[in-house]
C-alpha cells in the first residue's frame, strides 16, 4: 500500500487538546527527548512549506535546542533502508517495502540532523522500543520521563508512548510537534495518548522545562 497522500491541515490549538488525567510535571533531570522517524521518506509525504509540516519541524527544533541546553538526552528513531522481506515482516503487507536504497530517503531531515552525543536508534517497527536499545538507554541514564515528537501520531508516536507507560516511563506527547495523515487521525492519537500520558503543546512544554531548570549558583561577593 505505501504511504497515503497527505493534505495540509492546521496543528491543533491548546484549547482543543484532551483533558489531562495524570498530574505529572516535566523535570529535565528525569526527561529524555525522542524524535520519532523524522526521515525524508516520511516528512516529504507532507505538502512542503505548509501546515502541519512547517510547524512540526520548527517545534521539534525548538524542543531539541532546549533539551541540549538542559543536558536532556536526545534520541532519534529511524527506519533502516533497504530491509529484506524477512526483516520487514508483516509491515510489508500493510505499508509495502518501506524505505528503499536511496540514502536521501533514509536520512533524518537536514533541519534536525543528529549531532555528536545524540543517539540514533534503528526503528524496525512502529514502536521505537521494540528491537532497540531505547529502554536500556533510558534506564542507564536514570530517565523515567519521555517526550515524544515526530511522525506519525497515530502509529509510531502513539504506540511508543503507550509502551513507555507500560514500562513505568511517563510519556509526554507534544501535540503540535507530531503530525499525521489527517487532522482526524492526529486528533484521535492525542485522545488515546491522553489516557496514559500527558498531551501538551510545544509552548507549554518549553515553559515548564525552563521553569524546572536549576537556578545558576550565585557568585560569591568580591572580598568574601
Amino acid at each position: 500500500m505505501g504511504l497515503p497522500g497527505i493534505d495540509s491541515y492546521p496543528m491543533p490549538q491548546r484549547s482543543a487538546l484532551p483533558p489531562a488525567h495524570v498530574p505529572w510535571v516535566i523535570d529535565p533531570s528525569r526527561a529524555a527527548l525522542l524524535v520519532h522517524d523524522m526521515q525524508n521518506h516520511f516528512v516529504e509525504a507532507f505538502p512542503a512549506g505548509r501546515a502541519p509540516v512547517v510547524d512540526l519541524v520548527e517545534n521539534i527544533a525548538a524542543l531539541r535546542a532546549l533539551a541540549r541546553s538542559l543536558a536532556v538526552p536526545i534520541f532519534f528513531s529511524a527506519e533502516p533502508a533497504g530491509q529484506r522481506p524477512d526483516q520487514r515482516g508483516l509491515l510489508a503487507d500493510v505499508w509495502g517495502p518501506g524505505i528503499g536504497s536511496d540514502p536521501h530517503a533514509s536520512e533524518i531531515i537536514t533541519r534536525l540532523t543528529p549531532r555528536p552525543g545524540e543517539h540514533v536508534l534503528a526503528n524496525v517497527r512502529h514502536n521505537a522500543f521494540l528491537r532497540s536499545h531505547l529502554g536500556t538507554l533510558l534506564r542507564t541514564t536514570g530517565r523515567d520521563q519521555l517526550i515524544v515528537c515526530g511522525v506519525y501520531a497515530h502509529l509510531g508516536v502513539l504506540l511508543t508512548a503507550a509502551d513507555a507507560f507500560m514500562r513505568d516511563i511517563q510519556p509526554f506527547v507534544v501535540a503540535d510537534a507530531v503530525a499525521d495523515f489527517s487532522a482526524e487521525e492526529h486528533s484521535m492519537a492525542l485522545r488515546w495518548a491522553a489516557r496514559s500520558g500527558v498531551v501538551c503543546t510545544t509552548e507549554t512544554l518549553l515553559r515548564d522545562l525552563r521553569a524546572a531548570r536549576p537556578a545558576p549558583s550565585a557568585r560569591p561577593a568580591r572580598g568574601a
